[in-house]
Order: C-alpha cells, then sequence, then structure tokens
C-alpha cells in the first residue's frame, strides 16, 4: 500500500484510528433489544447497529456517533488495511508528498455534489480540517498542521518532515462547509446528515435505522439499496439472529465457527487477524510500577509458560494464527521484521524448563507451594480482565494453569470495563489483557509509536502506552521514522532493528496470539462479498471505511 512523494510511485496508506476503531467497535458489538426486523426484502441488508434505544447522533467526529461514516460522509481515499493495494481514490484522485516531506497536497474529484445539490470542493476539504485543528475534543487524528485550498487541490503543510501523518488525512470524512461553518461540531447531533456517499438517511427509530441509496451518487447508485441497522444484545443474540435467518452481516464469534455453513445454511464465515492480543505489564518501576512483573526476566519466563495452541483451541475456537515478539503483524508486515531477532515468532507450545532456568537465573526460587519467590515476594500475578469477556477469562484460566507448570501464579481479576479501563491509563495492575490494535496504515511504526514510545508516571493517564514502557533508544528510533518516507527501506531498517532487539528483550506487552476478527454474512441473498483470496476491505460490519466499501460492491441475487 503506497503513497506518493513527487514524483516517486505511491507509498504506504492505510485506515482508521486505533481509537476510532475501538469506539465504533464498543458501539456496535453492545447489546440492545429487538428491532423486530426481518431480511425479507430481496434488496435490503440487515446488520447490527447499536445496543437498547439508540440515540440519533450522526456526526462523524463524536464518540457516540451511530454510524454514516463511509456510508453518508466519505474520506478522500480509502486504504484496505488487510491489504497492500494503492489507495482507492474516493473523493481525493491524487495524492504526493513534496521532497522533503512537508507538503502533502491533494487533488480532489470535481464531479461530487453533497446530497443537498450543493457542489463538493477542495475548500469543503480545507474547511473540515481546520474545523478538527480548532477543536481538540473531536481531533482524533491529531491533526496540527496548515491547510489551504487553491482550485481543485488542497496543500497540508507541516513543520517538519511528516510522511506518518498522510494516512489520517486520507481516511479522515469530509463534512460540507456550507452546513456545518455555523454549528458546534462537537455538539451537533447531525440529526439531517448531508453527504457525499453513496448511502442517505431513510428514517431512524431507537431500535433501529435505516439508509438508502444516494441514486446522485457519483460513482454511481448501489445495487444494494437499504441497510437497515438494528439493535441486538450481544453475541448470543446475534448468532440467534443468524439462525433464524433475520441478520445477513455481523461481526463476532459464533458456536462451531469452523463450520458457519452447515450450522447456518446460506451464511459463511471469513475471519482477518489483526488485533495483537497481550497480557500488558505496568512494567517500569522507575515509573512507578509495582510488583513482580517488573522484572523483565518474569515477562519472558510467562511467555515461555504460555501454550498458545491450547488457549487458541479453548478461547478462541482455534480463529487465533501466530504473533511475532517484535509486534510485526505476520499477515502483511512480516518484511520488516529485522535479521537481528533470532526468533521471530513466539512459541506455540510451552517451553516451561526454559521458564524455570530463566527464573533462577534472575534470582527466584522455587517455594514450598510450588511457585518461584523472590526477596520474600512470591511470583504471584493478578490479570485485570473485563467481566463478561469471555474468550479473555477463558485465555487467562487457560494460561494460569500453564504458568504454574513453570511455577508462576497467575489470578484472574475482572472488573467493570469503566474500572479495567482506569486501572490501565493510571498503572494500579501488575497484568491487564488486552490487545495492541494496528494504526492507521500497515506499517509497524504506528505500534510503535502507540504503545512502545512515550509515557507517563504511574497515577497520570497513560493513553495508548499504559505499560508505560520506557527506553530511550527506543523513543529515538521512533521519532526519527516519523520523519522517514515508508519506502526508504535502507534509512529505516536500522531504526527497527534498534526497536524490535529492545523490546524482544524487554517484553513489556507479553505476546499472546493475533486474534480474529470474524464475520458471518449472507451469501445466498447477496454477492459481491470478501473471501479469503479476495480481503478487498477489512471484514468487520463495525469498521465503518471498510464496511461502506463492502456495501457498494454487493448485489442482490434475488433469492
Amino acid at each position: 500500500m503506497m503513497f506518493r512523494r513527487s514524483p516517486a510511485p505511491l507509498r504506504l496508506l492505510l485506515g482508521l484510528t486505533a481509537a476510532t476503531a475501538l469506539a465504533v467497535s464498543l458501539a456496535a458489538c453492545a447489546p440492545g433489544g429487538d428491532s423486530g426486523a426481518t431480511a425479507s426484502d430481496a434488496d435490503t441488508l440487515i446488520t447490527v447497529g447499536g445496543q437498547g434505544d439508540m440515540q440519533i447522533n450522526f456526526n462523524p467526529f463524536s464518540p457516540s456517533s451511530i454510524g454514516g461514516v463511509g456510508t453518508i460522509y466519505e474520506p478522500l481515499f480509502f486504504i484496505n488495511k488487510v491489504g497492500d493495494a494503492e489507495p482507492e481514490p474516493l473523493l481525493g484522485v491524487d495524492q504526493s508528498w513534496n521532497e522533503d516531506g512537508t507538503v502533502y497536497t491533494v487533488t480532489v474529484r470535481d464531479d461530487v455534489t453533497w446530497s443537498d445539490g450543493e457542489p463538493f470542493t477542495a475548500a469543503d476539504v480545507a474547511f473540515t480540517f481546520s474545523m478538527l485543528k480548532d477543536n481538540p475534543s473531536i481531533n482524533n487524528i491529531g491533526f496540527d498542521g496548515e491547510v489551504a485550498a487553491d482550485g481543485d487541490s488542497v496543500a497540508f503543510t507541516f513543520d517538519s518532515p511528516s510522511y506518518v501523518k498522510g494516512p489520517d488525512i486520507l481516511n479522515t470524512v469530509i463534512v460540507p462547509e456550507h452546513l456545518w461553518a455555523d454549528v458546534s461540531p462537537t455538539e451537533f447531533l447531525d440529526e439531517q446528515p448531508v453527504g457525499t456517499g453513496a448511502f442517505e438517511l431513510a428514517d431512524f427509530k431507537p431500535q433501529a435505522f435505516t439508509l438508502a441509496a444516494n441514486p446522485d451518487y457519483w460513482g454511481g447508485e448501489p445495487e444494494l439499496k437499504a441497510i437497515r441497522y438494528i439493535s441486538l444484545s450481544g453475541n448470543q443474540a446475534q448468532a440467534d439472529a443468524l439462525a433464524a435467518g433475520t441478520i445477513d452481516w455481523q461481526t463476532s464469534p459464533v458456536p462451531d465457527i469452523q463450520n458457519v455453513p452447515d450450522r447456518y445454511p446460506g451464511y459463511v464465515n471469513v475471519t482477518a487477524n489483526q488485533n495483537q492480543t497481550v497480557l500488558a505489564s505496568c512494567a517500569s518501576a522507575e515509573m512507578g510500577c509495582s510488583g513482580p512483573q517488573t522484572d523483565p526476566a518474569v515477562r519472558q519466563a510467562l511467555s515461555l509458560a504460555i501454550n498458545r495452541d491450547q488457549v487458541n483451541a479453548l478461547a478462541f475456537q482455534n480463529t487465533s494464527t501466530d504473533i511475532s515478539p517484535t509486534f510485526v503483524l505476520l499477515a502483511n508486515q512480516e518484511q520488516w521484521i529485522s535479521p537481528s531477532v533470532v526468533d521471530p515468532v513466539v512459541p506455540t507450545t510451552p517451553q516451561a524448563d526454559q521458564a524455570r532456568a530463566l527464573l533462577e537465573g534472575a534470582g527466584w526460587a522455587l517455594g514450598g507451594d510450588g511457585i518461584y519467590a523472590k526477596d520474600g515476594e512470591r511470583l504471584s500475578l493478578g490479570v485485570e480482565v473485563v467481566t463478561g469477556w469471555t474468550d479473555y477469562i477463558t485465555t487467562i484460566d487457560t494460561i494460569a494453569a500453564q504458568a504454574r507448570e513453570a511455577g508462576i501464579e497467575v489470578v484472574p481479576v475482572q472488573s467493570s470495563w469503566n474500572e479495567w479501563t482506569d486501572k490501565k491509563q493510571r498503572g494500579n495492575f501488575e497484568l491487564a489483557i488486552d490487545s495492541l490494535a494496528q494504526g492507521p496504515a500497515p506499517d509497524p511504526y504506528y505500534v510503535y509509536n502507540n504503545f512502545f514510545a512515550t509515557t507517563v508516571p504511574v497515577g497520570e493517564s497513560s493513553g495508548n502506552n499504559f505499560s508505560r514502557y520506557a527506553d530511550p533508544d527506543v523513543s529515538a528510533a521512533v521519532e526519527a521514522l516519523q520523519a522517514l518516507a515508508f519506502d526508504d527501506t535502507a534509512a529505516r531498517e536500522p531504526l527497527m532493528a534498534t526497536i524490535q532487539d529492545r523490546i524482544v528483550a524487554d517484553l513489556p506487552y507479553i505476546p499472546v496470539l493475533t486474534a480474529g476478527t470474524s464475520s458471518q454474512w449472507n451469501v445466498a441473498k447477496f454477492d459481491g462479498w470478501p473471501t479469503d483470496d479476495d480481503l478487498y476491505a477489512f471484514p468487520a460490519v463495525w469498521s465503518r471505511l471498510d464496511s461502506a466499501e463492502v456495501f457498494k460492491k454487493l448485489s442482490p441475487t434475488g433469492e
């Protein structure tokens, strides 16, 4: 996947920010009520929209937005996060960096109108980014440049080389200046959204809302004529709807996921592996973390003790895949693993003898109860998990049994999502099960920048790096990567090696598996879905920019 620095070929790009993806995921998977909708209309797709009584809010920048991103409001380009193809033009048709990476120029399409009939222009793009910069609470991409429109082009200017900011720019949805200039963008509910996308709001009720095909869409009216978003009360209700044939697309685990076509006739399952499941440690004693997990030998030993094959079978129905201790995503970033990393993939079978030897070499002694201790402290580790997250709870229970074989006690600590989040952010934990989400481009820089680069002491809100990992060489290497083009391999490789050598040795996030995101959809009713051989978009209904592209490619079968 590429984006361009004139006159070089297109360079790397990608979709949603991690923060946005997380907020969207939580909204789409939350529990709710029964809408009473059925999938009886041949050209209407039924999917999951929210929880309980939905509150109307189509402001695409609001954390409580219920929809419209990608379908109603479009970005400049679409970038497939599970592939390596070039960005697909949407509202933009061309993009390039200047030679020193300080000016990014996007040329916009000249044949687009807003759904109220007003023309779309480059001025709308400049307005959108200026609005975000002026309103930090909705500026999720942290845009800090200057932006100006000139004819059909928009120039984004930065004080220093900023290649890594290109993906967020291309994936930010654009709103109409003529309607948004006089509203408060942080409070606006946007009950009658006007966009450039392939769909428009048709009706809204608290239990369901419908988007209808835009007959004047610049890309041609979609064959899919309506999308109906309904409320469902969690994974079991979604599986029940699938079994009853009252839903056409849902993204969550279902029973017997390996045999979806047999168990749910007319449906198939597709799984993509993107998010890396970890046992995150509060790692840095210098930053105020306390507990046995602040010893890197403990973190390494626990990683060696894990039987990942067993965890995958018991907790994830074998939908997860291997994980690298470098946290380079193996699916499509493996080329960035440094040759200096001896074991680029963590073992899937337990290495209890090696774990014990590592602990004893670090001064831990086996106690009479079978658990190691050092300086009067038992090697007992609490793992924070959200109540009701059954796959993660099963993961911890399984690891607890495995870790005891290596002399390590693992204890699950369940709490509400709010409590779990607060503990992570404040540093009041030993271990926490979570996932490291990918950033806006298929490149390890974003994981390193988000989760390893900068930190704050315990007690302060940590942001993404809740491990509080602090290594000056890693931080310096991440900062140096910010100024380099994605295809500047010669300059980037030694920086990647510096980061990877340190984090593999220190292991502040203990790698478990690369989690699979599974969707089931109705192939009897619609053609054009992604397949294992053609993942033209990330196959998750809650990944809104991706699902918008899927909707545009679907056609009713007439069955």
